[in-house]
């Protein structure tokens, strides 16, 4: 898996810069648009500019390569799963709580329509 997935020598580096400390900023980037209402696509343009940021810490800590479009992808779709697994929990956390009378949650990543209680 070294050189397709990560660079470094130990795959503990790459789980600790991009799944941790990345996935922990997008998850954060993820509620902070859920929890202000913004579109998905915000969110997207946010976790590309952040896999940047992570793509710099792999260069600057742990010698890894700066400019490149492969590992650059692979931090950006850790990013993007992570990221939007927190947009959708704290969305739907918004939903049900701010129109209880509305929606109900289906799980934590879900919603639905509440089923009409009217009798006739």
């Amino acid at each position: 898996m070294q050189g397709i997935l990560y660079e470094e020598p130990s795959i503990w580096l790459f789980l600790l810069v991009t799944v941790i400390m990345g996935g922990w900023a997008a998850w954060m980037t993820g509620r902070a648009i859920a929890v202000t209402w913004r579109r998905y696509w915000n969110l997207i343009l946010y976790l590309l500019i952040l896999a940047g940021f992570v793509r710099f810490i792999h260069f600057a800590l742990f010698r890894g390569t700066l400019i490149s479009v492969q590992f650059y992808a692979i931090d950006a779709i850790v990013l993007l799963i992570i990221g939007s697994l927190g947009y959708r929990y704290y969305r739907a956390r918004l939903m049900t709580t701010q129109y209880r009378w509305l929606y109900e949650r289906t799980g934590p990543f879900g919603w639905r329509e509440k089923a009409s209680h009217t009798n006739g």
